[in-house]
């Protein structure tokens, strides 16, 4: 990406339920739960093989930021459209 705003992985978590170990197969599912002015947060579930039970739930938050001087910087419209579509709300 050579654009002026980067995102950069600021935080990061898993915690893990059950082993994966390679070379079983993973299926992953992703949404974001916060989409901020310069943030998005985004979460993770894996689950090994065809069960439905959580293997490891995780996740992760990038900051946008201006590449050169690395300042926090909006979401650009393009980017923050593709994270809308991926955004839910969490159960209660």
């Amino acid at each position: 990406h050579s654009g002026p705003v980067i995102g950069l992985c600021a935080e990061s978590h898993c915690r893990f339920f059950a082993p994966l170990a390679f070379p079983d197969p993973v299926d992953a599912g992703l949404r974001v739960v916060h989409l901020g002015n310069a943030s998005v947060r985004y979460e993770v579930g894996l689950f090994a093989g065809d069960s439905e039970q959580i293997a490891a739930l995780g996740w992760f938050v990038h900051v946008f930021v201006d590449r050169d001087s690395r300042r926090a910087s909006p979401i650009p419209p393009s980017i923050r459209a593709a994270l809308a579509a991926l955004q839910t709300v969490s159960p209660a």
